[in-house]
């Protein structure tokens, strides 16, 4: 026999984001909890609105499993004497599972004879279980932010105004917080009331009474659809944020959607800020033609009654209005400098504690973007651009505009680049520098834009590396890992060919007289180490095998776009037929390859076998160091190296290594070595698994 299941906590409005993870939580945990408590169940669901947090469980069954299982205990010999007399230990083993020693049966086991407690129990009805299971549930979920609340010592995010639970029609007497559950929801704030839940599986079309849409994913859909209807009556497009979106689902328990207005003189203002106005600060959707132009209007999800609606969006329209002219007054206000004064006030901002001003690291950039620039051999017109963005790529954080709307730095630069005259290679870089700023996200347009995000990430990552506050565990408080993922996402799919350890070393170089007591090569070093690091984390997000990535890492790491190439070439070659005779040739040759003999054998000293084993290996030295070095042929250097497994066999079916004469002996292992040489230049082939 099963019942449905329903909590619902009513609670204080709760915030967008950490309603979402509650929900998500509630699930995880009550299916452990039930899991654990032995009640089967058919489906866990859960879903949250700003004053609720509710969980269902269909088909919940109304007692326990019954249990029965064997608990091992201490070993015969430490149970009982020589006499055959139980000892404290079986005692105290019976005792902890209600049992008497002449319960305890005796087994063998892992190579010994054991004591065993056969522990039968009988399973409880649910309606016992769940009060306590239900309380513990709620207590232990887990919010970033929560206080007491009152006088009690119960956290949670909000104050708890009411508890729901029923199993089918029958309330349990959960308590949590003061607060004994019922069967009694509460609606709408404002247009609904109170109402009696009649039984678990009534909980959504109860609230739907009392003017509440609880389940997150039908009132996204409503949102949506009331959004575009809006828009298509005016002709226009809603510009629909994800972020905001999702956050907006979880600010309304009943949605209206209105259409406001605003002045269209502020149109003459970047629709950047506009639509950040809207957006971030008063989560209103902003409005587009048919051309993508920005309308005077825009779109609003209430939580009031719709029959105000009008008088609800002209509040709204008030509020905007006052946004709106701030921004357009911040924005005038920055035009009226240059864009060129707003650097000069950088050295007046802190960038590290430790390692100076925001003005230094302008500098500091500019000079490692003009180092890059070189080493990539960029264009001088390209270069010249890359230089003059470094420069500037930072000013509008000192603007009026991006201290009132943080989210805009870049953007507000590039704005101001464009009204400044400047280039638009270096406008775009401005903006582009900040570029990619989570995985997946799109890459600078240009290569200057590409050259100046490098050198900004290169430049705060050795920074804090130089002064020892690298990332640690999960912690990164810096963002390193995602500057570095950044940086390496513009060398292999970007098209910057670059030598990290060189760019390394330049960007150390902005620290000299900075970082008292740096040493350049321990914490290049350092940082090498942590971008190898990242790299192996994305080829194996790639595809690509963990021995694999091992092993071309190993001896190729510094031209990243480089290491891809080869872990990809090696990856396909390796399950070639080509390939196993390339990994059998390798592993006859390393198990008696030995260092210490050198690796430039006499030719004079060798019979016929070992001068065809010795011709072929300098003929595939020419041929792999001009596949591997001028045409970056990876394919046709393991093709190449493949071909020896003949010559390789031959030598072994025909020559002993090991020969007595040592000075065969020796010159044979130096053949060997120079053929392991050969594969060494290529990958680590000892990392491979199998």
């Amino acid at each position: 026999m099963s019942r449905d299941l329903l909590l619902e906590i009513g609670v204080e409005e709760v915030p967008s984001a950490p309603l979402y993870d509650a929900v998500t939580q509630l699930k995880t945990r009550a299916a452990a909890a039930l899991d654990g408590a032995r009640l089967s169940y058919g489906e866990i669901t859960g879903c949250g609105s700003p004053r609720r947090l509710a969980l269902m469980v269909t088909g919940l069954a109304e007692r326990q499993g019954d249990l029965s299982m064997k608990v091992k205990g201490p070993a015969v010999a430490a149970a009982f004497d020589s006499d055959g007399n139980p000892t404290k230990a079986a005692e105290g083993f019976a005792r902890s599972r209600g049992l008497a020693v002449s319960d305890l049966v005796r087994e063998s086991t892992d190579g010994g004879e054991y004591v065993f407690a056969l522990v039968e129990e009988e399973g409880k009805p649910a309606e016992e279980i769940l009060p306590g299971l239900l309380a513990q549930l709620i207590g232990d979920l887990d919010w970033a932010k929560s206080m007491r609340w009152g006088s009690g010592s119960v956290r949670f995010i909000r104050p708890v105004r009411w508890l729901v639970a029923l199993f089918g029609s029958i309330v349990v007497p959960v308590r949590f917080a003061g607060v004994e559950a019922g069967r009694t929801t509460f609606g709408h704030r404002s247009l609904g009331g109170p109402a009696d839940i009649p039984y678990a599986g009534a909980y959504l079309e109860t609230l739907c009474q009392v003017r509440v849409v609880a389940d997150g994913e039908e009132r996204a859909e409503l949102i949506r659809a009331a959004l575009d209807a809006a828009a298509g009556a005016l002709d226009a497009r809603a510009v629909v944020p994800e972020k905001t979106f999702a956050e907006v689902v979880n600010l309304v328990e009943f949605p209206t959607v209105g259409v406001g207005r605003f002045d269209e003189a502020f149109l003459a203002v970047p629709r950047e800020i506009v639509e950040e106005a809207m957006e971030s600060h008063q989560r209103y959707f902003p409005l587009e033609a048919a051309d993508g132009s920005l309308l005077p209007r825009f779109l609003v999800v209430h939580n009031g009654d719709p029959a105000r609606t009008d008088a609800i969006i002209a509040g709204h329209e008030r509020v905007i209005r006052a946004r709106l002219a701030d921004a357009a007054f911040f924005y005038n206000e920055d035009l009226s400098r240059s864009l060129e004064s707003y650097v000069r006030d950088l050295g007046a901002i802190v960038f590290h504690e430790k390692l100076g001003s925001l003005g230094a690291k302008v500098e500091r950039i500019e000079s490692l973007t003009r180092a890059l620039a070189e080493a990539v051999d960029a264009p001088a017109d390209e270069a010249a651009y890359a230089v003059r963005a470094a420069h500037l790529a930072k000013a509008d954080l000192v603007t009026h505009a991006v201290i009132e709307f943080t989210s805009l730095q870049g953007v507000m630069g590039y704005r101001y680049a464009e009204a400044a005259g400047e280039s638009p290679v270096v406008a775009e870089a401005i903006v582009d520098h900040y570029r990619p700023k989570f995985a997946g996200d799109v890459l600078p347009r240009s290569l200057a834009g590409k050259l100046v995000s490098i050198a900004d990430k290169l430049d705060t990552t050795v920074g804090i590396f130089a002064i020892g506050q690298g990332p640690t565990g999960s912690a990164d408080p810096y963002a390193l890992r995602r500057s570095a993922i950044g940086i390496l996402t513009m060398i292999i799919d970007g098209g910057v060919r670059l030598d990290l350890d060189e760019a390394i070393a330049a960007a150390l170089e902005g620290y000299e007289g900075v970082v008292p007591g740096l040493d350049p090569n321990a914490a290049g070093a350092a940082v090498k180490m942590f971008f190898d690091g990242r790299l192996a984390v994305m080829l194996r997000d790639r595809g690509f095998e963990h021995d694999e990535v091992e092993a071309v890492m190993a001896v190729a790491s510094a031209d990243p776009a480089d290491t891809v190439h080869r872990v990809s070439a090696f990856a396909g070659f390796r399950r070639s037929d080509a390939g196993r005779d390339l990994s059998v040739a390798f592993k006859r040759v390393a198990n008696l390859a030995d260092a210490a003999a050198g690796s430039t054998p006499d030719h004079g000293m060798m019979g016929q076998e070992e001068a065809a084993l010795a011709d072929a290996v300098e003929i595939a030295h020419e041929r792999v160091n001009a596949l591997m070095t001028v045409d970056r042929d990876y394919e046709g250097a393991l093709a190449a190296l493949a071909d020896l497994r003949g010559p390789v066999d031959a030598f072994f079916e025909t020559v002993l290594v090991m020969d007595p004469d040592p000075e065969l002996r020796a010159n044979r292992l130096a053949l060997l070595n120079r053929l392991q040489g050969l594969f060494a230049d290529f990958a680590d082939f000892g990392k491979l698994a199998g």
